[in-house]
């Protein structure tokens, strides 16, 4: 279990009334910001301490690892100048009784501040530039017993449903792929390729045999019978700029449906040179009764130069690991 710090000055009434933490990926340069790389170490059952207004307003308890999700609508004008797409985690959040100020609680807490990314300012203030950081166990301890008995009790507590990410993740993401679906629908092409692009989004179909010219097994398996084998695209199907990117044979491999499941959710991921990786944040439990070498290094095979180019996309994108 770890502990977070959340900034939500701009959506905490958003976030806290659907039950979630949404970032974007990057910032509007598209520089890496490390408030946001945070999102993808958060895991089920880490502590959430929501600050918003000079104020901890709510303790929140993680329910899912983060995913792919489009900027929530309830957002309106809020972060205008955020990205469309970004980070998702579900939080069960407990409202505080006690809602205390750090501000006039320096003296207790200053000298627990970490020395990087911390949440705080010396002066007591919130670091504005922070949006989600990870909180040392002796700030979050003194922050729990400033808060006092609520507090203990949710953190004490296990209140954590331990809900699989992935029942989490599908309704946000299906409503997002669906609304791709319906814009290619309406577009003005031959029916044949609009079939082929919408079954592309199962890993059927023309897509699939296009990956067939460069796969022929489950790369992390070995199984090579194709009727138990999905075309898991690299680069999303919702992530494609082009339908010709949702139907190129390099942007797929063939996967049997577990390790689908986890290359799409990006709890594991490919070097360029073939070497398997496998997220810090992942059960690796689940992960070994899958199929996945979690206990020694697993090199893959080569790829191809247009699997290499939608391969980095998958690590920069969907992989769960920080890049700090």
């Amino acid at each position: 279990m770890r502990y977070w710090w959340v900034n939500q000055n701009q959506t905490f009434g958003q976030e806290f009334a659907g039950g979630y933490l949404w970032s974007p990926k990057r910032k509007s340069n598209q520089q890496r910001n490390p408030f946001y790389e945070f999102m993808r170490e958060v895991a089920p059952g880490d502590i959430i301490f929501s600050f918003q207004g000079s104020l901890i307003r709510a303790i929140g308890i993680v329910q899912s690892h983060c995913y792919e999700a489009p900027k929530p609508s309830e957002f309106g004008a809020a972060g205008s100048n955020w990205s469309a797409i970004g980070w998702k985690v579900e939080v069960q959040y407990f409202p505080l009784q006690n809602q205390i100020r750090p501000f006039d609680e320096m003296e207790i807490l200053l000298p627990l501040l970490p020395e990087r990314y911390s949440p705080l300012q010396s002066s007591g203030r919130g670091n504005q530039s922070v949006y989600i950081t990870a909180m040392p166990p002796d700030l979050a301890t003194a922050l729990v017993g400033l808060i006092g008995y609520e507090a203990i009790l949710l953190v004490k507590g296990n209140y954590a449903k331990e809900l699989n990410a992935i029942e989490l993740a599908v309704p946000d993401i299906l409503r997002w792929e669906d609304h791709i679906a319906q814009q290619i629908v309406a577009q003005d092409i031959p029916e044949t390729e609009r079939e082929a692009l919408v079954m592309a989004r199962r890993g059927q179909g023309i897509f699939k045999r296009n990956v067939q010219q460069h796969e022929s097994r489950c790369r992390v398996t070995g199984v090579d019978r194709i009727e138990h084998l999905i075309a898991s695209h690299c680069k999303p199907w919702r992530d494609c700029t082009s339908n010709q990117e949702r139907l190129d044979g390099e942007n797929g491999l063939l996967l049997t449906p577990n390790i689908d499941h986890l290359f799409d959710r990006g709890f594991i991921s490919f070097e360029n040179n073939g070497a398997l990786l496998v997220s810090a944040v992942a059960h690796k439990e689940s992960l070994r009764r899958m199929g996945v070498p979690v206990d020694m290094t697993r090199n893959v095979g080569s790829f191809s130069e247009g699997q290499k180019r939608y391969l980095e996309f998958h690590r920069e994108n969907l992989f769960l690991a920080a890049i700090l």
